[in-house]
């Protein structure tokens, strides 16, 4: 159960990681996001947890248990008011959806509770 809390939470952070990291210009013009470096950073930060995820995966253990339990929770938590809120009935749904599988993927790691998941 543990590993699959790791492998949930991996398949969201790596994609979204890599689309922030190779953000196109032009859209960042379309968003009014002038400093690309912002969504660049972002990109490589959550491009690392996945890659991480993917590691810790393999030798799960308390420590990066509780790691990816708190960051997966604390992510839901802050999307779930904002996906309630949206205005855009496509992204809201979107953002709600990806904070629903961090949830319950936080939920897993928190439960999984030996060592060798």
């Amino acid at each position: 159960m543990l590993r699959a809390a790791y492998w949930l939470s991996a398949v969201l952070y790596l994609p979204l990681g890599l689309v922030l990291y190779f953000f196109p210009s032009n859209l960042s013009e379309l968003l009014g996001l002038s400093p690309l470096w912002l969504p660049r950073l972002s990109g490589a930060l959550i491009t690392a947890w996945g890659g991480l995820l993917i590691a810790a995966a393999y030798r799960p253990d308390n420590v990066t248990r509780y790691g990816v339990a708190a960051a997966n929770l604390l992510a839901a938590a802050t999307l779930i008011p904002a996906a309630l809120r949206g205005t855009a009935g496509a992204v809201s749904g979107l953002m709600l959806i990806v904070s629903i599988v961090l949830g319950v993927a936080g939920l897993l790691a928190l439960l999984g509770g030996s060592r060798h998941a």
